[in-house]
């Protein structure tokens, strides 16, 4: 199982969707978009968004913090 966050400190949801993950016992790295330019771009590549969070799991993408599906992309 491979899952990162594409994140920024400042964002609620962001830390909802890494207390969630944490929650499922889901291991994942977290980029913080708004101080790493090529992760930030790297998140518009795959995403197509430039709002966070975005969620990359098993290279599933999923914008914003939608837990079906994460829960779905986790099954």
């Amino acid at each position: 199982m491979s899952a990162s966050v594409y994140s920024t400190t400042s964002c609620p949801y962001c830390t909802l969707v890494k207390n969630y993950l944490k929650e499922k016992k889901v291991p994942f790295q977290d980029f913080d978009v708004g101080r790493d330019q090529r992760r930030a771009d790297e998140m518009v590549r795959k995403s197509g968004q430039m709002g966070v969070p975005v969620v990359e799991i098993n290279g599933r993408i999923i914008i914003g913090f939608n837990k079906a599906e994460i829960d779905k992309a986790l099954a």
